[in-house]
C-alpha cells in the first residue's frame, strides 16, 4: 500500500487530494497545524492525522517520526501547505510567506528524504503556481498578467526552483511541481477566482501516482509543461 503525506491537508486542494488518494487505496497521512480541524478532516476521509506546521522544525520532525514508526517508509510527499500573504507588504509578512511557501518545502522535504529513500517508487509533488512564472505574469494573454500577489508569486517561483534543484540532487526520487489551476479556496478568496478544489486536485493526484519511469524536475499544469 502506498504511504502518502500531504501538508496543509485539512482543506482546499490538500483535502481533496487526500480524498482522491484514499479512494485509490493510499494510506494518507493528513498534515495540518490545527489538531482539531486536522483530526476532523482526517476522520472524514479515512486518513490518518499528524500535527504538522511547515514553519516549525520540531513539528515537522515529529510528524515524520510518527510516520517512520508506523510505516517505516514514505512513498509520496505532497508539499501543499501555502498562504497568500495579500494586502500591504512588510518585512514580517514577507518572512512568513516565504517561510511557509518556500522554506516549508525545504523543512518537510529534508525531514522526509530518509523515508522516501526507503520507497521503491518515491515521489514528491510540490503545489506551486504559474503566478511564480515570469513568462505567465508578463504575458498579456495569460490571466496571471492581470493579478497582483507579490509575495505569493515570488515564493512560488522559489518553490518551483527548489523542485528542479531537488530533482537534480536526488536522481532516485521524482520531484515535480504543479500549477493546479485557479481554484476557489480560502487562499484565493481575496482574488475572487477559481474552480472547485476537487477538479484541481486531480492534477496533483496525477503527479502523485506516477510510475517508476515518470518524469522528474518538471513544472506542469493539466495541459502539460509550463514555461517559467
Amino acid at each position: 500500500m502506498t504511504v502518502t503525506l500531504i501538508t496543509g491537508g485539512n482543506k482546499g486542494i490538500g483535502f481533496e487530494t487526500a480524498r482522491q488518494l484514499v479512494e485509490l487505496g493510499h494510506t494518507v497521512y493528513l498534515g495540518a497545524r490545527d489538531e482539531e480541524r486536522g483530526g476532523k478532516a482526517a476522520a472524514e476521509l479515512g486518513a490518518r492525522f499528524v500535527q504538522l506546521d511547515v514553519t516549525d522544525d520540531a513539528s515537522v520532525n515529529a510528524a515524520l517520526a510518527t510516520i517512520d514508526a508506523a510505516e517505516g517508509r514514505l512513498d509520496v510527499l505532497v508539499n501543499n501547505a501555502g498562504i497568500l500573504g495579500d494586502g500591504p507588504l512588510s518585512g514580517p509578512k514577507a518572512l512568513l510567506v516565504f517561510d511557509t511557501n518556500a522554506v516549508g518545502v525545504v523543512r518537510v522535504t529534508e525531514a522526509a528524504l530518509p523515508l522516501l529513500r526507503k520507497s521503491s517508487n518515491p515521489t514528491v509533488v510540490t503545489v506551486s503556481s504559474s503566478m511564480g512564472s515570469f513568462w505567465a505574469v508578463t504575458n498579456p494573454e495569460r490571466p496571471e498578467s492581470g493579478l497582483s500577489a507579490a509575495l505569493y508569486s515570488a515564493s512560488k517561483s522559489a518553490a518551483t526552483m527548489l523542485t528542479v534543484q531537488y530533482a537534480k540532487a536526488n536522481l532516485g526520487i521524482k520531484f515535480n511541481a504543479i500549477e493546479p489551476g485557479a481554484t476557489a479556496t480560502d487562499l484565493t478568496a481575496a482574488l475572487g477566482i477559481g474552480r472547485p478544489a476537487a477538479e484541481s486536485a486531480t492534477t496533483v493526484v496525477r503527479l502523485a501516482t506516477l510510475g517508476p519511469d515518470g518524469p522528474t524536475g518538471t513544472f506542469t499544469d493539466e495541459l502539460g509543461p509550463l514555461n517559467w
